[in-house]
């Protein structure tokens, strides 16, 4: 039972509403990445229904007629947004504050859910796509820097991974309204859903406070001492925490007499004063924060790199015909186990070291690569599909949650949102890369080698190099409290 005490030490009711809230921003990424995927043929005029006759077309007054081609500038046109709102939302976190931009998030993500929801048009749809695409790269930077500056730092491993968590929460609700809605005009309700989300997470946030590190960071330190006390609870020992903040530790009350004080209180000088915010080229220019950010970038590519989006974007092509189910339910299950297993997984960066389940997870996944490459050549139907569910399962181990919590503790405070920025535009850039390119190689690949599965040797081959990257140039963050314990004092003041 003392064990279990410990575990659970400073996760208060409060704390619990705050994460939850904040990762409906997240969700909502995952939602709208998947929101397209099953009612494609309905909503581009093909077909009237998934489950009807596939020669018979919806009415055009129901869907918004367009090729195969220009549904997927549609469909990729949502990662342009996400790359400006990872660049800009870093920065105003770290100037403006995160609870701001959590709120202007949730903003975003409605507007451009409405205008999709609304789009008479191809054009407006792309419009209403890529504002929902800023949204979501704005919400992949500030909900982990949120959580990471709320959750008590024996959780923050476990309570990082809720990001993940999420937005594979948004891909299974986006599929499952999908499966059951993708027919007429009803696949316009799916945009609908995602509106309200967005709705919902902007009133939420009203009810949250800013983060205290943020406070503390700006010269709010009694405010700090305040909101981060409520956090964790009555009678509940912050000392720890407030160490790392560099600003006068003393108890609220004491410093609310003192920022009442003379501007000549050298104290009072200290707390006020604004700190400079290191922007998105100055923390690639600092020498203490660039390994950090050689090592998020990298990270963030490895994620992408080793495959993940040609299973969750492409399965329904890929394992047409393994299993005797519809493509869309297929979608569904294949969502649903990423889910479990990520939640299943979530324990671990805080008790295995989140550089071990990154090894683990790059190791399985290029493994499956393998196993599922081979699998495909020689028509073994079974071992194809059981290589997709551990290529998922060995995901959800390390590079689908690490990356979002690493991002938050590999640097200081004043460098973390542009450090977030950079994480997030590689992701982004890297999952442009895998989306566009994968189907091309593919294709060309089994024209050269008349058959399928040749391009997971190659996602076999660069999850070996992402194993090597992160065997060298990451380190290990599990119970460090600063980025100065993470690197080491010679290091950072190198």
């Amino acid at each position: 039972m003392a064990g279990f005490g410990k575990a659970t030490e400073g996760i208060t009711p409060y704390l619990l509403f705050l994460i939850a809230t904040a990762t409906v921003g997240t969700l909502q990424y995952g939602f709208h990445l998947a929101e397209l995927n099953a009612p494609e043929d309905v909503m581009t005029c093909r077909r009237k229904s998934i489950f009807g006759d596939p020669d018979k077309p919806n009415d055009p007054a129901n869907c918004i007629p367009m090729s195969k081609a220009v549904f997927g500038v549609v469909t990729s046109i949502f990662t342009l947004g996400g790359l400006i709102g990872a660049l800009y939302s870093g920065p105003l976190s770290s100037r403006r504050g995160r609870r701001p931009t959590l709120i202007l998030t949730a903003g975003v993500y409605a507007i451009g859910s409405a205008i999709e929801a609304l789009a008479p048009a191809v054009w407006v749809l792309c419009i209403g796509r890529v504002i929902s695409g800023i949204g979501a790269g704005a919400a992949t930077v500030v909900v982990p820097l949120y959580i990471s500056e709320v959750a008590p730092p024996a959780q923050r491993g476990f309570f990082g991974v809720m990001t993940q968590v999420s937005i594979n929460i948004g891909i299974l609700i986006a599929q499952s309204l999908g499966y059951f809605l993708s027919s007429d005009g009803w696949w316009k309700i799916i945009l609908v859903v995602g509106g309200a989300l967005g709705l919902a997470q902007g009133l939420g946030c009203f009810f949250m406070p800013e983060t205290p590190a943020w406070l503390a960071l700006n010269g709010n330190g009694a405010r700090a001492h305040v909101v981060l006390k409520k956090i964790r609870g009555k009678g509940a020992d912050i000392s720890l925490e407030t160490r790392e903040w560099n600003v006068d530790n003393s108890a609220p009350d004491e410093q609310d007499r003192l920022l009442a004080t003379t501007d000549n209180d050298s104290r009072v000088s200290a707390l006020s004063s604004s700190p400079a915010h290191l922007g998105f080229l100055d923390v690639a220019k600092d020498h203490r924060s660039r390994p950090a950010i050689i090592a998020v970038v990298g990270i963030m590519a490895a994620q992408q790199f080793c495959g993940i989006n040609s299973i969750i974007m492409y399965s329904v092509s890929l394992l047409k015909g393994l299993l005797p189910i519809h493509a869309a339910l297929l979608t569904v299950i294949i969502s649903a186990a990423n889910l479990v297993t990520t939640v299943a997984c979530s324990p671990l960066p805080d008790r295995i070291g989140r550089k071990t389940c990154l090894l683990i997870s790059t190791i399985g996944q290029g493994s499956s690569s393998l196993v599922l490459a081979v699998s495909i050549i020689y028509h073994i139907k079974w071992l194809s599909a059981v290589s997709v569910l551990f290529f998922v399962a060995f995901f959800a181990v390390g590079l689908g949650p690490v990356p979002f919590i690493l991002a938050a503790e590999l640097v200081d405070t004043e460098a973390v949102g542009a450090t977030q920025s950079w994480c997030l535009a590689s992701n982004w850039i890297a999952t442009f890369v895998v989306t566009l390119l994968f189907p091309i190689i593919n294709t060309q690949l089994k024209k050269a080698t008349h058959g399928d599965g040749h391009v997971y040797f190659i996602f076999a081959g660069l999850a070996a190099l992402s194993a090597v990257f992160i065997f060298w140039r990451v380190p290990e963050t599990k119970g460090k409290r600063s980025a100065n314990e993470v690197w080491g004092r010679e290091h950072r003041n190198a």
